[in-house]
């Protein structure tokens, strides 16, 4: 399969987005060609198990490499794995979801639209990019819509969490710079993704560099204690921006993380992994107990995303094959979750203008729709059986548990301890919101979801319901990689 596509897509439903003369033709431009990226992510899909199937091992397939600037060993290498194509797969859906939610928006509708395909534009060039120099371009290219859609479209203290959330990303952008140039020159001047796995640099490179990049790279999927961007951020964006910030933008991190921290260095990645346990440990306690203290139904979802967000983490410091198959289960998850979490709170929020828990009540009566939607996704967070969080939150717990030195058992306990503050807040949330008596009699005559706003439901619930129910589809995706993964860091423990 071409990847181009994966990137030709998108840019020109930009380009045909800014050309379009009124908001109709700027919406149904949007979602057609948000439309169209699912479809090429599902076909790469079932062309990647294909290959598989048939008997390829080669580690990445479909490369493609075209050469950029020769001086520089800067090439357009393109390919994929199975963490690659569950990534793609995860960013189409969240694309088109956060498209249909969108259809109301009415100020400078071109510009909100244009900035969102940018967003998934740069997601797929970083999951498909082999050269660590186009990867950070498009890491890049992320970063300044994240920035205008939240200072242009944002509520609430929206000019502060902009700058916040820039400053901050450029903060792990320049970590990330100075790490991959630091791999540049101690390889002998090479970005290349697969040419790096195959070296073996000296362990005590490994160990300067690695901090640079995992640190960096954990800006983006709030690493405490620098998450202090992610409240803020989700709490002033708009719905679609917060949705492709914790749905996708935050997977670039972890993504990162594992791809190109752990991967190309796994001396670093032992050396650390107990202090990387640790920051996880206390990110999963810390998010869920700030989580019970918030009244906002955004900070809630925000915080609880630091919570979850620590499970990936917890699995990548483990370094088992389990608890990183886990890691990456949980990040296709919780982007699936948390966006439609997003959606559904901005569902709530344009019928009622308040994110208030204590003024809500009783919207069960008006919206069953969106209620119930809002009932389930809260059910997947805090890891009812049956839903992905439970899959991928077991998978990672299971995977921890087989490290046998008490600390790891103890880092496991203390990490499986959340679900129930979890269950506490979600079930809190969720009962003042949707059930009891209506608090405001204005709330009577509200409505409940349109045509886009199911429709955008239902296709998240589709994918969580996909991974809950019948997983073995993803583990059989994602293992493979994992095992990659292992192969490199049992050399080092």
């Amino acid at each position: 399969m071409n990847l181009l596509w994966l990137i030709g897509v998108p840019l020109v439903t930009a380009l045909a987005v800014l050309l379009s003369r009124n908001r109709d033709q700027v919406r149904w431009i949007a979602l057609t060609g948000a439309a169209a990226q699912l479809g090429v992510a599902i076909m790469l899909y079932f062309l990647y198990t294909k290959e598989r199937s048939a008997g390829n091992t080669a580690a990445i397939l479909f490369q493609q490499d075209h050469e950029i600037f020769s001086s520089l060993h800067i090439r357009f290498h393109l390919g994929v794995d199975g963490i690659s194509v569950a990534m793609i797969m995860l960013t189409a859906f969240v694309g088109i979801a956060g498209a249909l939610v969108s259809w109301n928006i009415e100020k400078m509708t071109k510009e909100f639209y244009f900035l969102l395909v940018l967003l998934s534009l740069g997601a797929y060039g970083f999951f498909i990019s082999l050269n660590l120099f186009v990867l950070f371009f498009f890491l890049e290219i992320s970063v300044i819509p994240k920035y205008l859609l939240i200072g242009i479209w944002g509520s609430g203290r929206k000019e502060y969490s902009a700058n916040k959330l820039a400053l901050m990303l450029m903060g792990g952008s320049a970590l990330i710079l100075v790490g991959i140039l630091g791999l540049y020159f101690a390889s002998g001047n090479s970005f290349d993704l697969v040419e790096l796995s195959n070296m073996n640099l000296p362990a005590a490179t490994q160990k300067l560099i690695f901090p640079l990049l995992f640190i960096g790279f954990g800006v983006f999927t709030a690493l405490f204690p620098l998450h202090t961007w992610v409240p803020d951020g989700h709490s002033s964006a708009p719905t679609a921006g917060s949705m492709f910030l914790a749905g996708i933008s935050m997977k670039l991190g972890g993504y990162g993380c594992l791809r190109v921290a752990t991967w190309l260095l796994p001396a670093g990645a032992v050396a650390y992994s107990n202090i990387i346990i640790v920051l996880s440990v206390i990110a999963i306690l810390y998010g869920a107990f700030a989580t019970m203290m918030q009244k906002d139904l955004k900070y809630i979802n925000a915080y609880s995303s630091v919570s979850h967000v620590g499970f990936s983490l917890l699995g990548i410091g483990m370094l088992t094959q389990t608890a990183i198959t886990g890691s990456l289960m949980q990040m296709v998850s919780h982007g699936l979750m948390t966006a439609l979490f997003f959606a559904v709170i901005g569902m709530i929020y344009d019928r009622t203008h308040t994110r208030m828990v204590g003024e809500m009540g009783g919207l069960m009566k008006m919206m069953p729709f969106i209620s119930t939607v809002f009932f389930i996704v809260g059910l997947c967070s805090l890891g009812l059986p049956g839903l992905s969080g439970f899959v991928a939150e077991m998978t990672v717990f299971v995977g921890s548990w087989e490290n046998d030195h008490m600390i790891y058992r103890i880092a496991t306990i203390l990490a499986a301890m959340s679900i129930v503050v979890t269950a506490v807040y979600i079930l809190r949330a969720v009962g003042q919101t949707a059930m009891g008596p209506v608090k405001n009699e204005s709330f009577l005559t509200l409505t409940d979801a349109r045509w886009n706003e199911k429709l955008a439901a239902i296709l998240l619930l589709l994918a969580i319901l996909a991974i809950g129910l019948v997983p073995g589809w993803l583990n059989d995706l994602l293992r493979p990689s994992a095992e990659a993964i292992m192969q490199k860091v049992s050399a080092f423990k």
